[in-house]
């Protein structure tokens, strides 16, 4: 009774006449999936990782204003702290942006600090510190960066000293464990 393709849109000509021509729009996304949206420019400086073919990495970010807190962070790969955490987590990678704090322990390969980090980090691969970063806690890197302005403080060493440290210890404490066996 009604033409819905009339009801509804408005076809050119030639889209109606013959309906094997191509559709020239966007294509259609499929049921319950959303199109790809560019990631908004920031306003703190951090520029986001592009998103590498096949890379299937998750990302959790914490925006401003939210605080997550008695947290336990797994199966993530970045970080972005733009608010306030207070966690335990292992990953890959930690960005804190200049007005996020991060409170707790985190075993990191890559951290990069604008904002604050509070507790027990290890970084063993390369921690970078913005001048408006400030680190205090027990830490560990494997390589640092510090920009001017920037702070780092507290029990601080490298993990190739601390591993060094670790070995040189071991006999020591394994002979007295011998001889109580």
């Amino acid at each position: 009774m009604f033409d819905r393709d009339g009801l509804f849109s408005k076809k050119d000509d030639a889209q109606r006449k013959d309906p094997r021509t191509p559709a020239t729009g966007p294509s259609p996304v499929p049921a319950g999936q959303r199109p790809p949206q560019p990631e908004p420019a920031r306003s703190d400086g951090v520029v986001p990782a592009p998103a590498r073919a096949g890379d299937k990495g998750s990302k959790l970010i914490v925006g401003p204003d939210i605080k997550l807190k008695g947290a336990e962070i797994t199966d993530c790969d970045t970080l972005v702290v733009e608010g306030r955490v207070e966690a335990a987590m292992d990953s890959r990678v930690i960005q804190i942006a200049e007005q996020g704090v991060f409170h707790g322990t985190a075993g990191i390969d890559v951290a990069e600090i604008r904002g604050r980090f509070e507790g027990e980090l290890t970084v063993r691969k390369q921690l970078v510190i913005h001048a408006t970063g400030k680190v205090t806690g027990k830490i560990r890197y494997g390589k640092l960066s510090i920009e001017e302005g920037g702070e780092l403080s507290g029990d601080i060493g490298t993990l190739a000293s601390t591993d060094a440290l670790t070995r040189r210890d071991r006999p020591a404490i394994a002979k007295p464990l011998a001889g109580l066996v």
